[in-house]
C-alpha cells in the first residue's frame, strides 16, 4: 500500500493555499492543479523508491531472537535483527504485533538501516499474564520512508510467535535458599540414616536374635554358611503431588482483581520447586469436571520443569467439578504413597460434601493437604460493628457463611486430612512451610 507521509500533506497544503490565491490572481488555480500532480507523482515514485520488505536479496527482512520462555513480573529482552539489501538506506516506522500474553500490538517506533547493510535493536518485553500461546498473526506493520520523504510503502512481516510465560519465578528461588538453608540446619541436627526402617536396601549383616525373620537374605546365608539379614534405611525421597482444583471455585477474584486461581498457581510452583531441592519427587493434576492434566511424581529439573508447563496453561472454568472422577484417575494413575496437596475451597457443608467425601478417600494410603483460601473481604464485613440495617444484615451473613464453612473444614479435619485455610496473599508461604514441618515430623 503506497501512502503520502506528513511534509506530503503540508506541501499538499501549500499548494491548496495557492489555489486559494486564485481568487485574485488569474493563473492561482491552474497552479495548484499542476502542483498537486507534480506532487502525487512524486508521492507515488517516492515510495517505489523505499525499500521493500519480503524475501529476495534486495529486500528488507527481519528476524527475532526471543528467550525460549518468560516469566509473570520479569522483563524480557528480545533482540531484532534487519537487514538491507537495497542500495539506498531505509527510515522505517515500524508497529510491532505481539501475542496478547505481551501486551498485543506496540506503540510504533523508528528504525534506520544503513544500504546493504543490517541494524539490531533490543526491546524489553514484560508479560501481561501467564499461559502459552501460538501467534500466527504476529510479526510487523512497516513504514518504509522513500528518499525524498513524500511516501511512504506501508507492508506486513510475518514472524509467527510460540509463547510461553510462565508464573513469577523470583519469589520461588528465594523461598528455595530458605528451604536448603532449613534443610541445612536438620542435617546438623537429626541423623539422616535411619537404619532398620523403611525399605531402601543399605547392607548386610550377621542376624541376631530380635531381627525381622523377614529380612533374611537366603542367598548370602547360603553363601557364608551362617544366617545374614539385610539392612534398610528410610527412604528420604517421597511423593508430593499437587492437585488443582479449577472448577467455579477458583474463578473468583480477590482484593486488587487478581484471580483466586493465580495465587493457587503460584503456591503450588513454591511447593513443587522446594520439594525438587529437597530430593522428592514432585507430581500434578488438574481438573474441572474433568481430568485435563496429569503429570506423575518424578524427581529433579525434569520434573520442575513439566509441572511449569501445566502450571502456565491451566485456567478456571464455571463449571461443577468432578471430584468422584478426578480421584478415581487419581486412585488409578498414582498408586505409591505421597503427600496429596489439593489446591481448592469450600462455601458451606452441603455443598462441599463431594469435596470432603472424597478427599478423605485418600486415607491411609496418602497423606491428604487440603489448601483452602480464604475470603478476605467476607473477614471483613463479619468483623465490622453494623451501624445501620442494611450493615447488621451483611454482617449477619457473612458470620453464617464462615461458621458453615469452618463446618466442613471440621469435618475435614475429623477424617485426618491435613487443613490449611490462609488468606490468598499468604498462601505460599504457609504450604511450604507446612511441607517443611510435615517433612520434618515424618509424617511423610
Amino acid at each position: 500500500m503506497i501512502l503520502c507521509t506528513p511534509r506530503a500533506l503540508w506541501l499538499g497544503a501549500g499548494l491548496a493555499l495557492l489555489g486559494l490565491a486564485g481568487l485574485w490572481l488569474s493563473w492561482g488555480l491552474e497552479a495548484m492543479l499542476a502542483g498537486d500532480l507534480v506532487l502525487a507523482a512524486a508521492v507515488w515514485l517516492d515510495a517505489l523508491l523505499a525499500p521493500q520488505a519480503g524475501p529476495g536479496p534486495r529486500n528488507l527482512i527481519a528476524t527475532r531472537q526471543a528467550p525460549p520462555a518468560f516469566s509473570v513480573g520479569r522483563a524480557g529482552e528480545v533482540t531484532y535483527r534487519w537487514q538491507n539489501g537495497a542500495p539506498r538506506g531505509a527510515r522505517l516506522r515500524v508497529r510491532e504485533v505481539r501475542p496478547d500474553l505481551l501486551g498485543g500490538t506496540q506503540p510504533p517506533r523508528w528504525i534506520r538501516v544503513p544500504a546493504r547493510g543490517e541494524a539490531r535493536e533490543t526491546v524489553s518485553v514484560t508479560p501481561a499474564r501467564r499461559g502459552r500461546q501460538r501467534a500466527s498473526g504476529g510479526g510487523f506493520v512497516l513504514d518504509s520512508i522513500g528518499p525524498l520523504g513524500l511516501g511512504l510503502r506501508r507492508e506486513r512481516i510475518a514472524l509467527p510467535w510460540e509463547v510461553a510465560v510462565y508464573p513469577p519465578l523470583v519469589t520461588v528461588r528465594l523461598q528455595a535458599s530458605v528451604a536448603r538453608a532449613q534443610r541445612r540446619r536438620e542435617q546438623g541436627l537429626t541423623p539422616q540414616r535411619r537404619l532398620g526402617e523403611g525399605r531402601l536396601f543399605e547392607s548386610l549383616r550377621d542376624w541376631v536374635p530380635g531381627d525381622d525373620l523377614r529380612h533374611i537374605d537366603w542367598k548370602a546365608t547360603g553363601r557364608r554358611g551362617k544366617v545374614i539379614t539385610r539392612q534398610y534405611e528410610a527412604e528420604r525421597r517421597q511423593h508430593v503431588l499437587l492437585v488443582l482444583d479449577l472448577g467455579r471455585l477458583l474463578t473468583a477474584e480477590v482484593g486488587g482483581g487478581v484471580s483466586r486461581l493465580e495465587y493457587v498457581v503460584r503456591a503450588a510452583l513454591e511447593l513443587a520447586y522446594t520439594a525438587v531441592q529437597h530430593d522428592d519427587n514432585v507430581g500434578v493434576m488438574a481438573f474441572a469436571d474433568g481430568v485435563q492434566h496429569f503429570v506423575a511424581p518424578q524427581r529433579g529439573r525434569l520434573a520442575l520443569k513439566r509441572v511449569l508447563d501445566v502450571l502456565s496453561r491451566v485456567e478456571a472454568r464455571l463449571v461443577e467439578p468432578d471430584y468422584p472422577g478426578a480421584f478415581r484417575y487419581l486412585a488409578a494413575h498414582n498408586r505409591k504413597r505421597a503427600l496429596t496437596v489439593l489446591f481448592s475451597d469450600v462455601i458451606d457443608r452441603f455443598a462441599s460434601d463431594a469435596l470432603v467425601a472424597n478427599v478423605a478417600s485418600l486415607r491411609p494410603r496418602h497423606l491428604p493437604l487440603a489448601v483452602t483460601l480464604q475470603n478476605p473481604e467476607l473477614n471483613q464485613v463479619a468483623a465490622l460493628r453494623p451501624t445501620a440495617a442494611h450493615d447488621a444484615f451483611r454482617k449477619a451473613a457473612a458470620e453464617e457463611l464462615l461458621r458453615a464453612r469452618e463446618e466442613a473444614l471440621g469435618r475435614m479435619r475429623r477424617a485426618g486430612v491435613v487443613v490449611l485455610d490462609v488468606p490468598p496473599e499468604r498462601a505460599a508461604e504457609a504450604v511450604v512451610a507446612k511441607y517443611l514441618d510435615l517433612k520434618r515430623r515424618g509424617r511423610l
